[in-house]
């Protein structure tokens, strides 16, 4: 028996190989040796899990409607049946990991047992200590100071000989239940409640259920968050990065599913000064990483990992005008970038946006586009310059897009509450908006056409017959590279309706997107 759990414990503590270098890695590859291998590789593109996530700020979004996250089977009574066992040897393997302070009773010793312990002890082998290098790992994370005296026992217990071990007293369920609360991950107390079930789930697809695949992951996960500093609360976060990348990298608002969305502006990087400060040697690059980690740390936590709820993101990357494949520095800060959160941050992505993406990375994906599991495909989605605000708008909803990327959000009078009408003005036809206003009000109103090459007028009809139609904007053209949205506002004198002329000239249909907002005049 003492046999068998030894062999057990050496297993389940035997680290996963090294990732291969890939041309494109993307954070669901179910195990690094799955992933294929090109020698040559000379641009990685950033996947699900590695790009800048800082936290977004308290704001109007935290209050918005949301949309309920897609049904996602986390629900421990909902997992099919492969998917529950393997979570339950998991949590088996994880239980025994943090309480087996006290190993397993070995057989009677005799005296080959006696002269091969000798032989290991003189070697430097010693297989006790290694064996307990899991239950150390995960009760020292996250500062676990009460225990401690738990982790002395165990180190005692290890270096003991088999006759000593008897003296240690068996643990009772309240040790083992508080050994179990000590260790997190992510903020969540792991095996606490159904919490610890969603962050285990991510380790288990990120192995395509292989438990012990999962457990090595989940172990080495844990020593690299204590030796890497993560949650130590005593180091504040860089003031100065935080000014220097806001433009490069921002929470904006949510996924049509409620998944907070990270905005990645590659093309802030071109700028010569700003690449330097952050990439001009190891220790900018080093301090550049660091920064992304702490900035993902914060936006996780803003998570519950409740069963059903939004737990992973949507990363957007603007591919406008990034620096080539030629910046070694960048490069090689995005090598380190992705191996660490390919590790350590497994399933945190819901979808993978690329848009304004050039030619060259379209051939790429067509390339590599066969050597990745359907599950990766189908967090991916790429749009090329004219196709990008479009596609943007498939997931995310016009009042949470920023106005820099074909949606309504800016600063003004609307905010992510006030939900946006989505209308398809077809080729060579007029749309009319119609409002009705009351006397004594204020009407406000945005609208913008995503691309525009369309004319566009406002004009305000009183219900009166005798009355005369108040011309607020003349018809005129608004061109592509013109103003992104039309803001406006007219004080209503008498009761009547608004009106908003679209008239789309071209042979291609047009997105428009619209809302109203109305307040009691002074």
């Amino acid at each position: 028996m003492a046999e068998q759990v030894e062999k057990m414990s050496h297993e389940e503590q035997s680290p996963p190989p090294p990732p291969q270098e890939a041309v494109l890695t993307v954070s669901d590859v179910p195990s690094p040796e799955q992933t294929p291998k090109h020698d040559n590789a000379s641009l990685l593109v950033p996947e699900a899990d590695d790009l800048m996530i800082p936290a977004s700020p308290t704001s109007a979004e935290d209050k918005a409607p949301l949309s309920p996250p897609p049904p996602e089977a986390d629900h421990a009574d909902k997992l099919p049946e492969n998917e529950m066992k393997a979570l339950q040897e998991l949590k088996q393997l994880l239980q025994h990991a943090l309480n087996h302070a006290t190993p397993a009773p070995p057989p009677p010793p005799n005296q080959e047992s006696d002269k091969d312990n000798n032989n290991s002890n003189s070697n430097g082998n010693h297989h006790h200590p290694s064996r307990q290098t899991i239950a150390t790992t995960l009760l020292e994370d996250d500062g676990a100071k009460t225990l401690e005296a738990i982790e002395e026992t165990i180190i005692s217990c290890a270096r003991t000989s088999p006759a000593s071990k008897k003296c240690t007293p068996p643990k009772s369920p309240e040790q083992e239940q508080s050994s179990s609360a000590a260790a997190s991950l992510y903020g969540v107390k792991l095996l606490e409640d159904d919490r610890s079930d969603v962050i285990l789930l991510k380790f288990l697809r990120a192995r395509d259920f292989r438990v012990k695949d999962a457990f090595a992951m989940l172990n080495n996960t844990l020593k690299w968050r204590r030796e890497f500093g993560v949650d130590d609360e005593d180091k504040d976060s860089d003031a100065e990065l935080d000014s220097q990348l806001e433009r490069a990298v921002f929470m904006h608002g949510r996924s049509k599913h409620g998944h907070p969305v990270c905005y990645n502006v590659y093309g802030e990087f071109r700028d010569a000064d700003l690449y330097q400060k952050m990439f001009s040697d190891e220790e900018k690059r080093q301090r550049f990483l660091r920064w992304r980690i702490r900035f993902m740390e914060k936006s996780i936590k803003k998570f519950d990992f409740g069963p059903g709820r939004a737990s992973t993101i949507v990363q957007v990357n603007d591919l406008k005008n990034s620096p080539g494949p030629n910046r070694w520095e960048l490069r090689q800060a995005t090598n380190q970038a992705l191996q660490l959160f390919q590790d350590n941050y497994p399933e945190f992505v819901a979808k993978q946006i690329f848009i304004n993406v050039p030619w060259w990375y379209l051939v790429l994906n067509k390339m590599i586009s066969p050597f990745l599991t359907q599950r990766t495909k189908s967090k991916f989605v790429v749009a090329g310059p004219s196709k990008s605000a479009e596609t943007l708008l498939k997931y995310i909803s016009a009042e949470q897009t920023p106005a820099q990327y074909g949606g309504l959000s800016k600063e003004g009078d609307f905010g992510f509450g006030d939900s946006v009408t989505e209308i398809v003005v077809r080729p060579s036809a007029k749309h009319i908006v119609e409002f009705p206003v009351n006397q004594g009000c204020v009407v406000s109103w945005e609208a913008r056409v995503v691309g525009w090459e369309v004319n566009y007028g406002a004009e305000f009809v009183p219900s009166a017959e005798d009355g005369y139609t108040i011309i607020i904007q003349k018809s005129r053209r608004i061109g592509s590279n013109e103003e992104q949205v039309v803001c406006s506002s007219y004080k209503v004198c008498e009761k009547g309706k608004l009106l908003l002329t679209f008239n789309n000239p071209t042979s291609k249909k047009k997105m428009l997107l619209y809302r109203f907002k109305t307040k009691v005049s002074n």
